[in-house]
Parts: structure tokens; sequence; C-alpha cells
């Protein structure tokens, strides 16, 4: 019977070991992962030889990369692109030898106070590069909606793919950030993307900044599941629960208003995925 959906996600949020993350997701079952933070690394600064590794540790566990958790463009549009373009290519490179050709990315930090519209030109030359670089070397981008950045309303991120229009650039779609950052991920923001989604994480919020199970926030994911489960092609649903602190949450929101969360680990990230399928069995979906 055909899959609807894939199950991956951040094991880094079940500890900062990749040898533990390995060893729970075998436990749950989960064959797939996005990888983020490696043995208190972030992926983007592994070295050659330390992504070989990975990808000789991943065989040996059985689990496989869907796409790679990348820091890029989550850079103000005021630092120099040149050393982050360069940073790319590198993590271009990581994904080839991991076997995945989809990295997520992002569109850059807009100065606060600033108008975004002030700084569009600049980002889309800036995405479009990145987009030039991906396809040449058989990478997929995967653009995600992140407060703070160029692209965190639904018709930003609409802006940035038709403007790009490139293959190489893909959309993920996260309806908790949308929600956690005031926004309305359905129907709004999923119709506006719906056409452009590549890949998604799964991650809930109380409008204006609770992060809670999937399911019981304003991030509608049984309703924005339930509109996508008959593609031919499954999509990959990524856990990225954010629902107790982890080594290095504290790099990936500017805010600091997650600092405060209780400590994360096997236990919530089990509550994740418990979460997700009761979703998934309530549409009758089917997945691995």
């Amino acid at each position: 019977m055909a899959k609807n959906f894939i199950i991956t996600g951040f094991a880094d949020e079940i500890s900062s070991d990749i040898d533990v993350q390995f060893a729970h997701l075998n436990r749950l079952g989960i064959r797939w992962f996005e990888p983020r933070g490696i043995d208190g690394k972030n992926i983007a600064d592994l070295t050659i030889d330390e992504a070989k590794e990975l990808k000789r540790k991943m065989d040996v566990a059985g689990v496989r990369a869907s796409s790679i958790g990348s820091p890029i463009g989550k850079i103000s549009i005021t630092d120099p692109f040149e050393p982050h373009l360069a940073k790319l290519c590198h993590v271009l490179e990581l994904a080839k030898i991991l076997e995945t050709s989809f990295v997520r990315v992002f569109s850059f930090y807009i100065p606060q106070g600033d108008n975004r519209a002030t700084w569009r030109n600049e980002v889309m030359a800036r995405m479009k590069k990145m987009a030039e670089v991906a396809e040449a070397e058989g990478i997929t981008l995967l653009h995600e909606n992140e407060g703070g950045i160029y692209g965190d309303e639904a018709k930003d991120c609409r802006d940035i793919l038709d403007t790009v229009n490139a293959a190489a650039l893909g959309c993920v779609f996260d309806p908790g950030n949308f929600a956690y950052y005031g926004h309305e991920a359905y129907p709004e923001a999923f119709a506006l993307l719906k056409d452009k989604i590549t890949y998604f994480h799964i991650k809930d919020a109380k409008r204006g900044g609770e992060i809670v199970p999937a399911g019981e926030g304003d991030g509608c994911i049984k309703e924005v599941l339930s509109q996508v489960a008959e593609r031919e092609t499954p999509y990959f649903l990524s856990l990225e629960p954010h629902l107790g602190n982890f080594a290095g949450l504290d790099k990936l929101q500017k805010s600091g208003k997650l600092s405060k969360l209780p400590d994360g680990g096997p236990d919530t990230f089990g509550l994740a995925l418990d979460s997700l399928k009761s979703i998934l069995k309530e549409i009758d979906a089917r997945w691995e």
C-alpha cells in the first residue's frame, strides 16, 4: 500500500550525541533524520572527513538523511554575502556525501525597524545566486518561513519563490512558525503556498508564542496534512517540535523566548512523534 508521508526529524532535539540520536530513532522506528546538530557541531561546520564518518554511522544504523538542516541564509542581510555563499557550497558537498538532494535555507534577517521592501532586491539577488549554485550541484534548496527573516510571512515566501522562479528552490512549510509569530497558517498561508510546498516541518504553537505538541496549537496541522495526503509522491514530515530545551537551541532563534523551556530529550521527541501519528490516524493517512 502506498505511503502518504515519510516521518523524519531533527534528532539533535533528542541528544547532541549522534550515537544516541540514532539509537533512539531506531527505537522509535524512524529511518530518516534531518541532520543539524552533530556531536556539538552544526552540520554546516563539519569537515568533509567528518561528514564521511557521519555517513558511515548512518549506514550502520540504517538511517538516511531527508534534508540538511542548514543555517544558510540565517544571517543579516547587511552581512557580507560571499563568505556565506562559500559556506553554502561546502554544505552542498556535505549533502552529496550524505546522499540527500535537499538543503534547508532561510532568506536573511532584516534589520529591526527597517522597511523590508528596502532590502527586497538584495534578498532576491542572494536567493537567485544560491539557487543557481544549488542547481549546478543537483540539489534543491528548501526555503523555510522563520520570524525576522524576509520570508517570515506567506506573502513574502511566495514573493521569493515566484521571483527566483527556479526548480532548485522549493518551500518548507512550517505551520508552527507561522502561528508562533502571529500569522495564520491555515487557510491563509497554506492557500498561498500549497503549489510550492516541497517538504514539511512539524511544529505547532499557540498564536503569539507558546510551543505545543502537534495538533494542540494554531498551526492547523491536521487541516494542512489532510489537504496534501493524496499526493502520489509522499512528503517528508520532519519533526522539529521545540517542546524542550536542547543543545544549540539558543543559536536557532534570536528572541530568546524559548530559552526557558524545560529540558528536552527522548521523551519530548517521543511525545512529538505520538502527537503527529495521532493526527495521521485521524486523517486516515499512511506513513513510514
